[in-house]
């Protein structure tokens, strides 16, 4: 069984591609070709077909990997025959037919912290602080609040349409200390999938705070996929 060297990584809210450096620089040392989407977040369709336009870029199979509500854009994509695998890191994973509010609202009511402006969805620096990045330093919560990526106040209400989950071999990463999305639901999701999982004593950004892990796993989809 050949590795697959193709990785693609998708960013949540209040995100962008660069939020996986430090995953970047490691696969990129070990040969991996590696792309990461810069999502709008303007629609789950404007989040998709970027990702489409990531894929297009690529020779050969893939390993997408979705963090936070990169999970509801790699649930999508994933069915694409180029994709081999996919890895969920503190993401969520919907069924057809279900939405973020959907997966989310029996775990708990919306922080405080989101302040919605002309139709999009701001994070205070409290915010990054206590929901986001509890195990960061203050440099690095400051980097993500002053470069954050609003998300339209629509996307929680859209509806997942064919989960690739389904059909293709999948990877969760759970983070205990979650503030953003609760890890009992990450707990219920991965069970759900039937997903290879990983728990780690990390806040919502594990990508950050425990790159090395997140690249071990997406390594393992890799040699797995």
């Amino acid at each position: 069984m050949s590795t697959i060297k193709n990785v693609v990584l998708v960013h949540g809210f209040w995100a962008d591609g660069s939020s996986y450096r430090e995953i970047i620089s490691t696969l990129l040392a070990e040969g991996y070709n590696v792309i990461a989407v810069q999502n709008p977040l303007t629609s789950l369709a404007d989040d998709v077909a970027a990702t489409k336009r990531a894929l297009a870029r690529i020779e050969g199979q893939c390993i997408l990997v979705g963090h936070s509500w990169g999970g509801m854009v790699i649930t999508e994509v994933g069915n694409d025959e180029r994709v081999s695998g996919l890895v969920y890191i503190a993401a969520l994973a919907p069924d057809a037919g279900e939405s973020m509010i959907d997966l989310m609202s029996k775990y708990g009511s919306p922080s405080p912290h989101f302040q919605e402006q002309e139709g999009f969805i701001w994070i205070s620096q409290e915010g990054v602080q206590t929901i986001l990045a509890g195990d960061l330093s203050a440099e690095q919560t400051s980097l993500i609040y002053g470069t954050q990526t609003a998300p339209s106040a629509s996307l929680p209400e859209e509806k997942a349409d064919a989960p690739a989950w389904k059909n293709k071999p999948s990877w969760y990463i759970i983070a205990n200390n979650d503030q953003a999305v609760p890890p009992d639901l990450q707990r219920d999701l991965s069970k759900r999938m039937q997903a290879t999982t990983v728990a780690l004593e990390s806040s919502h950004f594990a990508i950050i705070s425990h790159a090395k892990e997140v690249s071990e796993v997406i390594r393992e989809a890799a040699v797995n996929s």
